[in-house]
């Protein structure tokens, strides 16, 4: 992975790791779920509506074949994962949630293998298997004692099955359009839903607090419209499973924010879990690069 690909996936894990304290600080501010969704992505749609508009600059108009797969990829990628993710951060912790996610690259394996007839090894599915134990772990943790699952870490689990989708799919795209042209053009599609919760938007907005709202902006501008260009940008120069690879630091740095902004920390069982399927992950995905070589 050359060195521009790194710093743009490095600065992608840290402002997507931030967010996970970010959504907590919304949600315990007065937002409720649906209208959190929709009020940080229109905050990005406008952002790139604005990027579209300003001089110089030029986003074109998809061409008509490709305009159902950003659909499906919009609403699988930011519609589906955002409202499982935000939806479940109600009753799961920041640094849990950012645990869960972690594990976007066991699930993107697996579904590289159902679709796209990937080969992976025997001692590759030994490591998925551990890192399912992980997530297991994980989600028994997210309970926090109890002895059912929350519903909270369903919809997370879900969201992370979205992510995988998305981030296994959107790759053929980046050779007919930019990575800004397909984040503006996965924003907006992603957006659409989320109009279902308008009703009550103005009253919500203005019942919550300074924090919460700053941080829904600091989210819509930051996380789900710098972070995702840069990310496509490192997708569309280096190797995807090089640059996923550096997904295994965003739980560390959602622990961190979320310890020093919320003064929350995931449960042991969490943390142990979270630490087999990293670990799992980097074995799985360290067999994979060493035969596929990195673009330079």
């Amino acid at each position: 992975m050359n060195k521009k690909a790194l710093y743009l996936g490095l600065f992608t894990v840290v402002a997507w790791g931030s967010s996970f304290a970010a959504i907590r600080v919304s949600l315990l501010g007065g937002y409720s779920p649906g209208h959190l969704v929709l009020t940080r992505f229109a905050v990005a749609s406008l952002v790139f509506i604005l990027y579209a508009l300003w001089p110089g600059t030029k986003i074109r108009f998809p061409a008509w074949r490709d305009m159902w797969k950003i659909l499906l990829l919009g609403w699988t990628g930011i519609s589906v994962y955002h409202f499982g993710l935000t939806y479940g951060e109600q009753t799961v912790a920041a640094g849990t949630a950012g645990l869960f996610i972690a594990t976007v690259p066991i699930f993107t394996t697996i579904i590289a293998i159902i679709f796209l007839k990937e080969r992976v090894s025997i001692l590759g599915w030994i490591g998925m298997a551990i890192g399912l134990a992980g997530v297991a772990l994980i989600t028994i943790g997210s309970s926090e004692g109890a002895l059912e699952v929350s519903v909270g870490a369903w919809f997370i689990i879900v969201a992370v099955i979205a992510t995988s989708f998305f981030f296994v799919f959107q790759k053929p795209l980046f050779k007919k359009y930019t990575p800004i042209e397909l984040t503006a053009y996965f924003t907006w599609a992603g957006t659409l839903p989320f109009l279902y919760f308008t009703p009550g938007i103005i009253n919500e907005i203005q019942g919550a607090t300074m924090e919460a709202t700053l941080a829904t902006i600091y989210m819509g501008i930051i996380p789900a419209t710098i972070a995702y260009v840069t990310w496509s940008t490192a997708l569309s120069i280096a190797d995807a499973g090089a640059v996923s690879s550096l997904l295994y630091i965003e739980p560390v740095v959602a622990i961190v924010v979320a310890w020093v902004w919320l003064q929350e920390l995931p449960s042991v069982l969490s943390t142990v879990g979270g630490i087999i399927a990293i670990v799992s992950v980097i074995a799985v995905n360290w067999e994979t690069m060493r035969r596929r070589p990195a673009l330079r």
